[in-house]
């Protein structure tokens, strides 16, 4: 299947997720929009977690330097992200798609014309997981983010809590969210492949994904 990985917010651990359903669908990843290179980036931070071939880390349409949002990452580099540019990568087989920052992040402001991410998930067509914390907060995050994407009509296949989650938390998302919590994810140290395999047997996802909505 191909999906798209969102997140209720930044640093909510979008790629550990991404990194989790690449490995347990054999997936190609991608990651279209970049922005932050100091430290390196998300594709070969997967790459590298997951010992993937080449072949299956896609390359970035859009990689720009500074760690802030997209629009303006581009703007300081004097570009401007076309959506065009963003359109799904040809080829067969499971592809895992991971977006850069939350829902409602500006890919480009321009006025009339201003592109924020939950406009390309809309273009693109695909379910979303939807990955958020798991702690104090992440109630109305993630309800406002579920909220978004159903105003838009976008299929939501369920939710990863990332983190240490308080009790309420899923059943309180099932039932005022409406979708599943597929897999609460503790904080994985040393976070490895093998620590990814065992969360993703352990989890909802395999069914779920085998049999999407």
């Amino acid at each position: 299947m191909r999906l798209v990985i969102a997140g209720t917010d930044t640093d909510v651990g979008k790629t550990v997720v991404s990194a989790l359903v690449t490995q347990g669908l054999g997936a190609r990843y991608w990651k279209p929009v970049q922005s932050g290179l100091a430290d390196g980036s998300d594709s070969e931070r997967v790459r590298q977690l997951l010992a993937l071939p080449a072949e299956r880390i896609l390359p970035e349409a859009y990689r720009f330097q500074a760690p802030v949002s997209p629009h303006w990452a581009a703007e300081l580099e004097g570009a401007r992200i076309d959506p065009a540019a963003l359109a799904l990568p040809p080829g067969e087989g499971p592809l895992v798609v991971e977006c850069a920052g939350g829902l409602m992040v500006p890919l480009r402001r321009d006025g009339a014309t201003a592109w924020m991410q939950i406009d390309q998930l809309r273009r693109w067509g695909l379910p979303v997981l939807l990955v958020a914390r798991g702690g104090l907060g992440t109630l109305n995050h993630t309800l406002l983010s579920l909220e978004a994407l159903r105003h838009r009509s976008i299929p939501v296949l369920g939710l990863v809590l990332n983190g240490p989650a308080l009790p309420d938390n899923p059943r309180t998302l099932e039932a005022l969210g409406g979708v599943p919590v597929l897999a609460q994810l503790p904080r994985l140290e040393p976070l490895s492949a093998a620590a990814l395999q065992a969360e993703w047997l352990a989890s909802q996802l395999p069914r779920r994904l085998s049999s999407p909505p």
